[in-house]
């Protein structure tokens, strides 16, 4: 898939874990899972703005465009 999703690089950089990232968020381990590795069909943009809030980022620090 072309869509790179760098969640795992921010929470990194931010010394956040992913339990810490979900909970701030109000979503489950596993629906965050879903989104770190690239299997959701897509995002809300509700969603993508409570990321970069709760990460203190841009969408672009998370989402990547690489062609295969």
């Amino acid at each position: 898939m072309p869509i790179i999703i760098n969640i795992d690089v921010m929470l990194a950089r931010r010394k956040m874990q992913s339990k810490e990232l979900a909970e701030l968020l109000g979503i489950t381990q596993a629906n965050l899972s879903i989104l770190k590795t690239g299997k959701a069909k897509g995002i809300r943009f509700d969603t993508l703005e409570a990321i970069c809030k709760a990460l203190d980022c841009q969408p672009g620090d998370i989402l990547e465009y690489r062609e295969e």
